[in-house]
């Protein structure tokens, strides 16, 4: 009985949760509704009901598309990021001994395929139905001097078990390299004027790639035993975010590359975000090898967002699902090399419920 009425509680809420607008496609299915727009494939909204059935849009952003462009906000809230998510070392990118020079847009690093990524570029409607919207990037070679023409897709889903199911899709004409992932900010408190410390956060992860001051990672692979990166057991994200510890300093914080022990393995939790104020709580799975959880350090009252909300420091936390960073330049890492005849599928899922 608990069940049907907080079905019931949520339906109602998602009656007048967002209006239509141009450019943005809402979809819906179970108790969840998501805005998504093709500038950047961008989640601009995620509204998940609480406890009480209260609707609340769990996600950073802005009111309008004219808002995401990087004359008025350069920022990568809600994209489907492209071609290379994260860093690549000095723009550094070495292919069957041919070497390009990506842009250095990130302390002499690439980010984020670049200032030009695909976060700032629209991808094309492929297919819309009321609980789906497919999309797709035609990424000419040598875009942002990556190796390859690319055709890339990425299909947002929701599911009536109250999932957000992120599939993505690429292939190549030429060696080239691919790690998308999501970009959305979590806020679950759904207020933008509050910092996400006093939520809880698990990490299916034993070890962690410690970075430079730069962000870069280091190429070592180190345990979280002792350590303020130890989310085995979930914690309050506040709890030690400003220890005494290297690496946070490196970080500013929490901006680091998790390794899952999931392996892989999609239908084991890799992540879990709770509020324990409103009960809302988010389950991430993922067949992807690690997950970046970047904790707002660099938010800093300077973005205003959705509603007129100004977006204060650490007002939301990112767990974007990737390749490492860095991991064409390092071997020994898994690979993020795609081949002519070869198909690049990753595919991680948001699984919201109630506590």
């Amino acid at each position: 009985m608990k069940h049907i009425v907080f079905f019931l509680a949520g339906v109602l809420a998602l009656v007048a949760c967002t209006p239509a607008q141009k450019d943005f496609y809402t979809l819906k299915a179970g108790n969840i509704e998501a805005v998504i727009t093709p500038y950047g494939g961008r989640i601009v909204s995620l509204f998940v009901p609480d406890r009480d059935g209260v609707c609340r849009d769990i996600v950073l952003g802005f009111d309008t598309l004219d808002e995401y462009y990087p004359e008025n906000n350069q920022t990568d809230f809600g994209a489907a990021i492209g071609r290379y998510a994260n860093r690549i070392n000095g723009g550094h990118l070495e292919i069957d001994g041919v070497t390009y020079q990506l842009p250095q847009n990130n302390f002499g690093h690439c980010l984020h395929g670049g200032p030009d990524g695909w976060q700032y570029k629209t991808y094309k409607v492929v297919k819309a139905t009321r609980t789906s919207l497919k999309l797709e990037m035609d990424s000419p070679d040598g875009d942002a001097n990556f190796p390859g023409a690319v055709k890339a897709y990425v299909t947002y889903t929701l599911t009536p078990e109250n999932t957000l199911d992120i599939l993505y899709e690429a292939t190549t004409d030429a060696p080239t390299v691919i790690n998308m992932t999501n970009h959305s900010y979590f806020n679950l408190h759904g207020d933008g004027n509050r910092n996400i410390l006093d939520c809880e956060l698990y990490l299916n992860a034993s070890n962690y790639t410690p970075v430079d001051d730069t962000f870069m990672t280091t190429g070592e692979i180190v345990t979280v035993e002792g350590t303020p990166f130890d989310f085995r057991t979930p914690k309050l994200i506040g709890l030690e975010i400003d220890a005494d510890n290297e690496q946070l300093r490196n970080g500013h914080g929490y901006d680091h590359n998790w390794v899952l022990d999931t392996a892989g393995d999609i239908s084991e939790v890799a992540a879990e975000l709770y509020c324990p104020e409103n009960g809302i709580d988010l389950k991430v799975y993922t067949d992807e090898p690690g997950i970046q959880v970047y904790a707002g350090n660099f938010l800093d009252g300077t973005v205003t967002g959705k509603g007129g909300v100004v977006y204060g420091h650490r007002a939301a936390i990112c767990l974007e699902t990737q390749k490492y960073p860095d991991s064409p330049n390092k071997p020994q890492w898994p690979s993020a090399l795609l081949r002519p005849g070869d198909k690049y599928k990753s595919h991680t899922v948001f699984a919201f419920s109630v506590k």
